[in-house]
């Protein structure tokens, strides 16, 4: 399998802010190390299988949460709140709908779960810890957000 994770990563990403939420969005340098602690932060986190299985996420810090869901649904957040949640699940959710439609070009076919949320001031995610992992960090006024393509092989 030599696929190009971090490419499909920013290009999704790109796009999904694009088209849905018109925000001006950096992406960064691929990171070396794993990130599994998260501070005052929400994730997104959406299972896949098929040819291939996996995970993506999206850690946002909540600033970036609020920006987010205030551009998407053009209302004022405050808090997090069943807003915020629904609008990180979803980016996780429009996010790796991108990546499968790349996938599919190369003849790779998965089926999306149902996202995931974590909220909260202090929380660990781990998991996958043998899949081919690759995080985008990608920057936005508010501040710098995360996505995370975990994948390995299906059994």
């Amino acid at each position: 399998m030599n696929l190009d994770l971090k490419q499909h990563i920013i290009d999704s990403t790109q796009s999904v802010f694009d088209t849905m939420l018109m925000l001006p969005l950096t992406p960064g340098l691929a990171l070396a190390d794993k990130v599994y602690a998260f501070e005052s932060s929400i994730s997104g986190m959406l299972g896949f299988s098929g040819d291939v299985q996996g995970m993506l996420t999206i850690h946002c810090p909540n600033q970036v949460g609020f920006a987010i869901t205030e551009s998407l649904l053009g209302v004022a957040v405050e808090e997090v709140d069943a807003d915020v949640k629904d609008t990180v699940g979803e980016m996780a959710n429009m996010i790796l709908g991108g990546i499968k439609d790349a996938f599919l070009n190369e003849n790779i076919t998965i089926n999306l779960a149902i996202p995931t949320i974590l909220a909260g001031r202090s929380y660990r995610v781990s998991g996958m810890d043998d899949a081919l992992w690759t995080t985008v960090p990608f920057y936005l006024d508010e501040g710098e957000f995360l996505v995370e393509l975990k994948i390995k092989a299906s059994k």
